[in-house]
């Protein structure tokens, strides 16, 4: 029978070390907490007892003397003796967080099976295994608590802000590499000049404070978690951690092609010599449709005699119509007589790719931008554009928002009830008006974007 002791830290530290097996006490405060001194010195809190309606005896272990003192051990003992008496067994839950999956089990699942985009499914990579993985990505699903994640969420802006300099730092050391190199080689042949450092233009203006992929790292983790809770999977029953909590300010971004940046940014178009990316660029412009969807455009979602195009899955989730307005069916009908035989793709790729279609275009953006002079424009303030131009020349929100696939739960219903002829009106109108403050245009005659075309044929 074990010696009841007044758990103290002078008393434990006074017990003596038995020379073979071990000695056992019973705290003199709460029931059911122990101490065991083994033979070797280690002395280990331990809480007995047995949930109501079960007739088996539990001991769990509370841990190890003196990283545990005792008021810690009591604390303990008193909030496992609470969950016997509502019936639940410490002791089991233990064995069911072992078995339990991990943070990067439950991304692999995620991953797998939640049907996301494959641009979605490789920003969501990026983010776990840069932000995610490294924090709790070993870690049981019920061991993250929700003040992990907000002191996790705290300190990712200045994380990201330091990988931001260290990659930059890192392209400057081979820029570095490579002109010592070069100077190697020429001074070794003893003829032209060295190599002069060039500038590096920065087209942008945003200061970046690492607050947006901080926001995009917990909503991520929140997803995984709540898509873990599904009743239909039940990976997950507890409360989500990364969930409630208050986000970083983000500023919306507004910029569109304003009236005196339509010419020069048409012009720097006209002249981009990559003609698939550059009609792609425009439609973009022409329709507001996402970039994913008209990168991935196929003459199969066309019909150029109703002028429609039929997406079958946008992100959304949901199918839509896009009603094509009379200077991109001419784009697109020129693009379909210089079509490859059997080429699924209204824009392929120039090289061989995993789609199939163009990319992200980042080269050829940034050529236009430079020859257009314009800074701080990005390829989805397009999108932008025609909605913003669509309220310049009088639509509702209701147009602009199904005409640019906006999903509000409050106003999905009428989005459904609106046929696509004043949405056609409202993009013809917008466009028309682009194009005339782009001098490209005149009111009723539509010029085309490419004289070379026209001469071709």
């Amino acid at each position: 029978m074990a010696e009841k002791l007044d758990f103290t830290i002078r008393a434990i530290e006074a017990l003596p070390t038995p020379s073979e097996g071990r000695n056992e006490y019973k705290d003199a405060r709460v029931p059911g907490l122990y101490l065991r001194v083994t033979n070797r010195g280690v002395k280990t809190f331990s809480c007995v007892g047995r949930a109501k309606g079960s007739s088996k005896v539990e001991r769990v272990t509370l841990g190890k003397f003196p990283a545990v003192k005792p008021e810690q051990a009591r604390t303990r003992a008193l909030e496992i003796a609470g969950q016997q008496a509502g019936g639940v067994s410490p002791a089991s839950s233990a064995r069911e967080r072992r078995g339990e999956m991990t943070v990067n089990d439950l991304y692999t699942e995620y991953l797998k099976h939640a049907k996301l985009r494959v641009r979605a499914a490789e920003n969501i990579e990026i983010v776990h295994r840069i932000y995610i993985a490294p924090q709790f990505g070993n870690r049981r699903l019920s061991e993250v608590t929700g003040r992990d994640v907000a002191k996790w969420h705290q300190g990712l802006p200045e994380l990201i802000l330091r990988r931001r300099q260290e990659a930059a730092d890192e392209r400057e050391a081979l820029k570095e590499q490579a002109r010592e190199e070069i100077a190697a080689r020429q001074a070794k042949r003893r003829h032209g000049p060295l190599p002069k450092p060039k500038a590096s233009e920065n087209l942008s203006t945003v200061k970046v404070t690492g607050h947006v992929t901080a926001n995009r790292a917990m909503d991520q983790l929140r997803a995984m978690y709540n898509w873990a809770a599904k009743p239909v999977r039940a990976y997950f029953t507890g409360t989500n951690p990364a969930s409630g909590h208050t986000r970083f300010a983000q500023k919306s971004r507004e910029r569109f092609l304003l009236p005196n940046e339509l010419a020069p940014f048409f012009k720097a178009l006209t002249e981009e010599p990559n003609e698939a990316a550059r009609d792609a660029i425009l439609t973009k412009l022409l329709t507001g449709v996402r970039r994913e969807n008209v990168h991935s455009m196929q003459w199969a979602e066309l019909d150029l005699n109703s002028a429609e195009w039929h997406i079958p899955k946008t992100k959304n989730g949901t199918p839509q119509t896009v009603p094509l307005g009379p200077e991109v069916v001419v784009l697109l009908k020129e693009r379909e007589q210089m079509a490859k035989e059997g080429c699924a793709f209204v824009f392929p790729a120039e090289r061989k790719s995993k789609t199939g279609h163009i990319g992200n275009l980042k080269s050829v953006w940034a050529r236009v931008l430079k020859a257009s002079g314009l800074r701080n424009i990005r390829q989805h303030d397009l999108r932008r554009t025609l909605g913003s131009w669509q309220a310049r020349t009088g639509a509702s929100m209701v147009i602009i928002g199904k005409t640019l696939n906006h999903k509000h739960p409050g106003s999905t219903a009428v989005y459904a009830r609106l046929d696509t002829d004043p949405v056609r009106d409202s993009v013809g109108r917008a466009v028309a008006a682009m194009y005339e403050a782009a001098g490209l245009k005149t009111p009723a005659e539509i010029i085309q974007m490419s004289p070379n075309r026209a001469a071709s044929r």
